[in-house]
């Protein structure tokens, strides 16, 4: 990179880093944190309103910074989510913990390919993206899913803003629906079995967390842990992914789409916390490089809403979030039953 390149991408970098670090300090405010908006959520609408507004005057200077931090930087954050990561948390929840998690991922992406193409008519690349964010993690999912799809800017958005929107539905309803039910007597108060159910069930970690702390420090813990083994899968995910087009696109003439596209970072991601797994770092090293990981993240995040036109999100429609609720209805009716089957009614 030449000194004429990298003066370029100052610009557009100082803006999205800008917005990544008013996020993260809005975030930390207590009635955000009430009402579960991580960072991520704030930096995309953050960039949107910016990107709809004064950033259109300012693009031809900031552009290519700013689709550096939605690519380079994108992928970084994606590896460094790692260090958030063990695999000792997979021994916490049990081998049940893991089916749970394995069959929500896979059954809500499947009713999603199903109902988005053959319901909704909705394009490839929207369903997809919608299907990864309710059946992972959110918004980080659609995020590490996008350079695979090679997806466009306004459709990230889009399937950001469904699972912002039933995420933080969630984070309301499944504690209060819990304590409704516990309190009519209907179900004993097993924190280990609403944490599993709300991890592998809610979109957001932070949307997690703010549902585990509502019934408790236990039930928190072990959502968490949940959540977190969900978020694991993230790689595999995007590994087959990558091949599922590649064979969906042979032949089609669709540019690159012929052979299988390996996510590299998907795989670093999974080998970062393979080796955060062995403790071997000091805690507060560990620490600190998740907090620069939140920076990137949302950094890109801040990027893609500088790129995403209001306009273009009218244009979707409807069907995008009558998916997204169908899909949410899944995870809160089929998740209860699943888990019901697997760990016993609680």
């Amino acid at each position: 990179m030449n000194k004429e390149h990298l003066t370029s991408l100052l610009p557009g970098l100082a803006l999205a880093i800008a917005l990544a670090l008013a996020s993260m300090w809005l975030a930390e405010l207590d009635g955000m944190r009430r009402l579960g908006f991580s960072a991520l959520t704030i930096a995309i609408v953050g960039g949107m309103l910016l990107g709809n507004t004064v950033y259109p005057a300012i693009a031809g200077r900031c552009h290519h910074g700013v689709d550096f931090a939605k690519a380079k930087l994108l992928r970084l954050g994606i590896i460094l989510f790692g260090f958030k990561l063990t695999f000792q948390d997979i021994a916490a929840v049990g081998v049940m913990g893991i089916v749970i998690d394995a069959l929500i991922v896979v059954s809500t992406f499947y009713l999603a390919w199903v109902l988005g193409r053959h319901v909704f008519k909705l394009d490839e690349q929207s369903t997809i993206l919608i299907g990864a964010g309710s059946s992972i993690c959110g918004a980080a999912a659609v995020l590490a899913a996008e350079p695979v799809l090679r997806a466009q800017a306004d459709k990230v958005a889009v399937a950001v803003a469904t699972v912002v929107v039933f995420g933080t539905l969630a984070m309301f309803v499944y504690p209060a629906a819990w304590h409704a039910l516990v309190a009519a007597g209907w179900v004993h108060n097993d924190t280990f079995f609403y944490g599993v159910y709300s991890g592998a069930t809610i979109h957001e970690v932070a949307q997690v967390v703010a549902a585990g702390k509502a019934i408790g420090e236990d039930a928190a813990t072990s959502a968490v842990i949940t959540k977190m083994i969900r978020v694991m899968m993230l790689a595999p995910f995007l590994i087959f992914l990558s091949a599922w087009l590649a064979r969906r696109h042979r032949g089609g003439g669709a540019k690159g789409r012929g052979k299988v596209q390996i996510p590299w970072f998907a795989v670093l991601f999974l080998a970062v916390a393979g080796f955060n797994s062995l403790a071997l770092l000091p805690q507060q090293w560990v620490a600190e490089v998740v907090v620069f990981d939140n920076v990137v993240l949302a950094a890109a995040m801040g990027a893609l809403g500088l790129t995403t036109h209001v306009s273009a999100i009218r244009r979707a429609g409807v069907k995008p979030l009558a998916l997204a609720a169908i899909l949410f209805a899944w995870l809160v009716g089929g998740g209860a039953l699943l888990c019901t089957l697997l760990l016993g009614a609680p």
